[in-house]
């Protein structure tokens, strides 16, 4: 699906995602139409899904990163779905994951403080639905964060 120039594109572009399809182009040795063109084919068929800002959440006071283990009460037919569409509810949810196995979903969730998070903890995350069992691991440091792909 992918050739060597579209690996190249690629490989450019996550290094510095701030690149224009002209700063490409040089990088690879091919002309700004050609990588706008090959991006534009990368995004319409999908490879390519968007772009986005990364944002240092504690630059922004959020000091405080805790991720919950979540084990849903799956007698219930809705289960996951109830949960989940109660869980893209809460602003400080980064992430959710569901899973195969003892644990079904994992939520990320940011907050200023300690405070803060037992404030999101107590009247938010303990009434969503469906939970049998919750565990929490509060992040003490990131080691890698890589979304970066090896082409």
């Amino acid at each position: 699906m992918l050739d060597d120039l579209d690996r190249r594109i690629l490989r450019h572009w996550q290094s510095d995602p701030s690149l224009s399809p002209a700063e490409l182009a040089e990088r690879c040795t091919i002309t700004p139409g050609k990588a706008a063109r090959r991006i534009n084919r990368m995004q319409e068929t999908g490879i390519i899904e968007g772009t986005s800002a990364v944002i240092d959440w504690a630059a922004l006071g959020y000091s405080v990163e805790v991720s919950l283990r979540v084990t849903l009460d799956k007698t219930q037919a809705r289960a996951f779905d109830d949960f989940i569409e109660a869980a893209r509810a809460i602003p400080e949810v980064t992430e959710i994951q569901t899973f195969l196995g003892r644990v079904d979903v994992r939520l990320n969730i940011i907050a200023r403080d300690m405070a803060h998070y037992q404030d999101i903890y107590r009247s938010r995350v303990l009434t969503l639905p469906h939970i049998a069992d919750i565990e929490a691991l509060m992040q003490i440091a990131r080691i890698k964060a890589e979304e970066a792909l090896p082409l």
